[in-house]
């Protein structure tokens, strides 16, 4: 046994005794998405336009973060995430929440508490001016809660900075109200300030509106209390954001989504099936392929998912559907890297090497390329959790453990294995099936034909993404309302048409999504831009109009809400796209280096590009939005696609250290010729993999696993067509312009 082993065993299994650590239980070491839970995400800004120039160079956010994380607390939230992002920005995420305007009211409302004299109502003079727009210096128009108009006194209030606590009391008649404590200070002013004015009235006044208005009975020194026509949960949030105290400034809500609990419970089985599907068809492949050393990668594939889930827990990530998606596609990926190694073991012992030394030289042999094909995919992982927010930066966190889980059990692992056995002489061969014959294409002398056919359907998808216009893009980037509901019964686009016309949302999208979780299909509803204070409105005027004509049989379930502005829809679309370009800048600056040539690093980029285009065009053609999704599809159409490419380029550049005088263009032909069969064998199997996501993986991935299909056949077509075609058409380039 080599005495490398002495360190390797005791390594794997300390990885393995890790991962399960930080992996089990499940239920309390991974953190699930609200995709998959159930819950709401919120994107607040802090609007600094209204506070006066001295205020606005305060670290304002910074304080309203506290106050809102202090609201939540109390709301008793469990597991919230509530954290900065950029300079006037708050994202919120509150799992299991489902009462998004309870939420975002508590969440949002400023809380301004004020006390307020009232004017002498006996001066009605006073009154009748400001009636007709003529307030008096010194005073601000209100109503009491009757509706009585009311002026109140600018000069001399006090603020809610003068409370210590506050409760829900039962005041008279049953009715809840709101008691609070005064703090020290408070005591002293508002004893100062109900002493000097017995007899007159004090408006309690809450962002701006009066809330009641007492007549002053006596001296008030430590405590008071709030009444009005409360409910039991209004009063209760009312205490809540009284307590956390009020937000230094304004803010809004300019993104958010709600996931129901039935939506995400469908998630959580639609991600399991996708997963167990995946994952049955690597296995059938891998042992019915290969045999013991396919069974030895099953295992190694195992402890890939056991890392990926421990890194998970360890990080404190959370798990989302696409994150899902990122480990089904990571195993795939996984498998390329088993596929790489076994098929060069096969050479090897088709070249009558000892099985001990074939095993050695597959491995190193391989390495090289694993190596590249990781590095690159990391490239656009890395750039994917930069510039992607929410669950796309799940998928990136996902992806990138799951690369780093795959290079070590793929090269490390599986060796630890193989090589343990041969020095125990428990085995004695590594039979494979073998499929797929050796060939002699000349794919370089058909390359004009295949230049053709890429422009003619690069230039089609080009076309149809240009004249789909703003409708190219889904709600992430052009902002809008998205409302999704499950109905008792069928129903047709015509007749919710008719319904939504009813209460003014003639020009709403209405979308039907079929899915195999649901037997009733779902149904979309897509407004166009609409206003903060317009939001709840639609939304209540959609709910009551489609349960008055289709609740006979049961009300329809509201089970999403998507919302973004417009404002930070630009600002994702450009980050998207950002995202995209400056993983294809990593890639090509990456692999122009490890080839040392500018041509091959340009050549396998434009390749790349080519499978993006083909994608982004078929998403076009067939009418499917692109969102985060969809750009986190083509970042991991533009990894899949290079890496592809880099294992031919590894075997040309090996192939041209062995035959420094064999022409270009044949070492190329026979470098794709040999790396034909793993190219198919691998393509297949994460294609089989796509097609699980795609037919069980939810309606959430639809969308995102048809553009990865579109891609990733465009990538093998690529690899083997155009991007090793194009290194030899570019040096020609070069030579005559030189």
């Amino acid at each position: 046994m080599p005495s490398s082993l002495k360190w390797r065993i005791p390594l794997v299994l300390g990885v393995i005794a890790l991962s399960a650590w930080y992996t089990f239980p499940l239920k309390t070491r991974i953190n699930l998405g609200l995709d998959l839970q159930g819950g709401m995400h919120i994107v607040l800004e802090v609007d600094k336009s209204k506070l006066p120039p001295e205020a606005a160079k305060r670290d304002v956010t910074g304080i309203a973060l506290e106050v809102v994380r202090n609201r939540i607390d109390q709301f008793g939230v469990r597991e919230p995430l509530i954290q900065r992002q950029g300079a006037d920005q708050i994202l919120v995420q509150l799992p299991g929440v489902t009462d998004r305007e309870r939420a975002i009211k508590l969440i949002g409302q400023t809380a301004l508490l004020e006390f307020r004299l009232v004017a002498d109502q006996r001066r009605s003079e006073l009154i009748s001016r400001a009636l007709k727009g003529d307030v008096p210096t010194g005073y601000v128009l209100a109503e009491d809660e009757d509706g009585t108009p009311m002026l109140l006194e600018k000069e001399g209030g006090l603020t809610g900075s003068i409370l210590s606590d506050a409760w829900v009391d039962v005041g008279e008649m049953g009715m809840p109200e709101v008691s609070f404590r005064l703090n020290k200070e408070g005591a002293r002013e508002f004893s100062r300030l109900t002493g000097a004015n017995i007899g007159r009235r004090l408006a309690i006044v809450l962002d701006g509106k009066v809330q009641s208005a007492p007549e002053i009975q006596s001296r008030i020194s430590d405590s008071g209390r709030i009444t009005g026509r409360f409910t039991r949960e209004q009063s209760n949030d009312l205490a809540i954001v009284l307590r956390a105290g009020s937000l230094p400034a304004p803010i809004r809500v300019v993104e958010e989504r709600t996931v129901g609990p039935t939506l995400g419970n469908d998630s959580i089985r639609a991600g399991i099936t996708a997963t167990a599907i995946g994952v049955a068809l690597v296995v059938v492949f891998m042992v019915g392929y290969y045999w013991f050393s396919g069974l030895v990668a099953v295992l190694a594939l195992s402890l890939n998912l056991l890392m990926i889930l421990g890194s998970l827990g360890y990080l404190g990530a959370t798990l989302t559907l696409p994150g899902i998606a990122g480990m089904i596609l990571t195993l795939g990926m996984a498998v390329d890297a088993n596929v790489l190694v076994n098929e060069r073991i096969r050479e090897e012992l088709a070249l009558k090497k000892p099985l001990a030394q074939a095993v050695h030289l597959g491995y190193d042999r391989a390495f090289s390329a694993i190596i590249d094909t990781h590095v690159t995919t990391v490239i656009a992982a890395i750039c994917l959790y930069m510039f992607g927010t929410g669950s796309i930066r799940g998928f990136g966190t996902t992806l990138i453990a799951g690369l780093i889980a795959s290079l070590f059990t793929a090269i490390f692992v599986t060796r630890v294995i193989l090589e343990t056995l041969l020095g125990l002489g428990w085995l004695k061969s590594l039979p494979m099936a073998h499929l797929i014959p050796e060939t002699k294409f000349d794919f370089i002398g058909q390359r004009g034909w295949f230049y053709a056919l890429s422009i003619v359907l690069t230039m089609a998808g080009a076309i149809a993404f240009v004249m789909r216009g703003p409708q190219r893009y889904g709600l992430d980037f052009t902002g809008g309302l998205v409302q999704e509901y499950q109905f008792a019964q069928p129903a047709t686009a015509d007749q919710l048409r008719a319904t939504l016309e009813k209460v003014g949302l003639r020009e709403a999208v209405i979308q039907q999504v079929k899915s195999s979780e649901h037997s009733v299909p779902l149904w979309f509803i897509r407004t166009g831009d609409v206003e903060e204070d317009a939001i709840n409105r639609t939304i209540q005027l959609t709910r009551e109009a489609l349960t008055s004509d289709f609740g006979q049989q049961g009300t329809p379930e509201l089970v999403r809400i998507e919302r973004v502005g417009p404002t930070v829809g630009k600002i994702l679309r450009q980050k998207a796209w950002l995202a995209l370009a400056w993983s294809m800048v990593g890639i090509l600056v990456y692999v122009a280096f490890r080839f040392r040539h500018f041509d091959f690093g340009a050549a396998g980029v434009i390749a790349l590009i080519h499978d993006v285009v083909m994608a982004a065009g078929m998403m076009c053609l067939t009418q499917r939005p692109i969102d985060m999704l969809g750009i986190t599809a083509f970042l991991t159409i533009a990894g899949y696609s290079i890496n592809d490419t880099i294992v031919i380029y590894d075997r040309i550049r090996e192939n041209l250290r062995i035959s420094r005088k064999v022409d270009l263009r044949q070492i190329i032909n026979l470098s794709i010729n040999q790396s034909l069969g793993r190219t198919i064998l691998t393509t297949s199997t994460v294609i089989l993999e796509v097609l699980a996501l795609f037919f069980f993986g939810g309606q959430v991935l639809h969308d995102f696993s048809f553009c990865l299909l579109a891609g990733f056949l465009s990538g093998v077509y690529s690899t083997v067509y155009i991007a090793s075609a194009l290194v030899i058409d570019w040096r020609r380039f070069v030579k005559k312009t030189a």
